[in-house]
């Protein structure tokens, strides 16, 4: 059982940054793939970024991002910590939202398995980030 939770949220000023963490209480998320994705009221979650993790052991974890973001945010994670992180950079207010962690041990062979919110079994509560221009 993995249980997820986000924080790091808060008020934003357009042009700062932002650091989000999610951390794991019970199962490790060392063997999963980890994802952050963003949600706008009324609208469904949308894909931030990924961390896939290979399980041939062989191959380094690879790491995607929205065209939206690319350049801009850096997920990470901390295995002695249990968690995962989103560092965010110069923001803009279309990056308000509230930001999801989720993690999923199921393995794929493509990379767009991990673009889609169905393919997480875990998710957090979410955070709020609000972007002030």
């Amino acid at each position: 059982q993995v249980e997820l939770v986000e924080t790091g949220g808060g008020l934003v000023q357009a042009g700062g940054s932002l650091r989000l963490s999610c951390a794991s209480s019970g199962d490790t998320l060392t063997k999963s793939s980890v994802a952050w994705f963003r949600q706008l009221p009324g609208e469904e979650q949308e894909f931030v970024s990924t961390l896939i993790w290979h399980a041939d052991g062989a191959t380094s974890e690879t790491t995607y991002y929205s065209d939206s973001v690319e350049g801009r945010i850096d997920i990470s994670r901390d295995n002695t910590k249990n968690a995962i992180y989103l560092q965010k950079n110069n923001l803009e207010p279309e990056d308000k939202g509230v930001y999801y962690c989720a993690a999923t041990h199921l393995v794929y062979m493509s990379e767009s398995f991990y673009y889609r919110k169905g393919s997480y079994k875990d998710w957090g509560q979410g955070t709020q980030v609000p972007v002030d221009s």
